[in-house]
């Protein structure tokens, strides 16, 4: 993922800051508690698509 690309990007729902996971290959926004797939290289920022992620994910 792009550094400049991750840089201007924002959570769909919240319009917060996203934080890329190579390993995992996901956007994920800590506000909304969502992660988002990253496919063949290409964002997919919708809701529908994304994944809730779990108390530990967040480290709570």
């Amino acid at each position: 993922m792009d550094p400049k690309l991750l840089e201007l990007l924002v959570c769909p729902v919240t319009k917060g800051p996203l934080q890329y996971d190579r390993e995992r290959e996901e956007l994920s926004s800590r506000s909304a508690r969502l992660a988002y797939p990253v496919r063949d290289g290409i964002p997919i920022l919708l809701e529908a698509e994304a994944r809730t992620l779990s108390d530990e994910e967040l480290g709570l």
